[in-house]
């Protein structure tokens, strides 16, 4: 199948990249898992082993009422915690294949509904935001926008930084969550090709 390629020629690219059926399950498993291995997990809570106190026995142990030994018991405020919570991982595992597969689905996609563009290059002499701006209202972009290159150099990220909802990223640091988030995906020629290798 051929892209078509804002100011030259279209581009010949693979129809299981780029013509991949749209599997909706799979890319919510796949965005969910992205997400979920962000999360920390710090949640922590002390047992009673862990809590700062003394270990004296608080009372003689007859004629006092209930026999207690030390006050970091978890049944004393103060004291430690019976279950007590530790950090943990949230990540979840997905195959490469699966992954890739996800993100087969969500080009395919975006280009099904002529949200992937492609142009020859970015064309910045320098980084100036008035041109990256005057460059995406020639592409007819709006809204949630990702620019995804070969290589992003740093004269692509300060003059794309100023510009609200506007990203940047190589082909490398591509993932589902920035693919899905997005309204437009304007790439590079050389940039689809990699995508291209990637996935195919």
């Amino acid at each position: 199948m051929e892209l078509n390629v804002t100011g030259a020629k279209p581009m010949k690219v693979s129809e299981v990249v780029f013509g991949a059926e749209f599997r909706e399950h799979l890319i919510h498993q796949v965005v969910v898992a992205y997400q979920a291995g962000g999360r920390s997990g710090t949640k922590a809570q002390k047992t009673r082993s862990e809590v700062n106190g003394t270990t004296k026995k608080s009372k003689r142990q007859k004629g006092g009422g209930a026999r207690h030994g030390a006050l970091t018991a978890p049944i004393f405020v103060g004291g430690g915690v019976t279950f007590a919570a530790k950090p943990r991982s949230f990540e979840q595992k997905v195959n490469r294949k699966m992954y890739r597969g996800a993100l087969r689905s969500i080009v395919a996609e975006l280009n099904r509904q002529e949200r992937f563009k492609v142009v020859e290059d970015f064309g910045l002499e320098s980084a100036k935001t008035k041109a990256m701006a005057a460059k995406l209202a020639e592409l007819d972009v709006s809204g949630r926008v990702l620019l995804v290159s070969e290589s992003a150099t740093e004269d692509l990220y300060m003059a794309a930084r100023n510009i609200p909802y506007v990203h940047v990223v190589d082909v490398a640091a591509l993932n589902p969550v920035s693919l899905v988030g997005a309204d437009y995906v304007v790439a590079t020629v050389e940039s689809v090709k990699k995508l291209e290798e990637w996935l195919a």
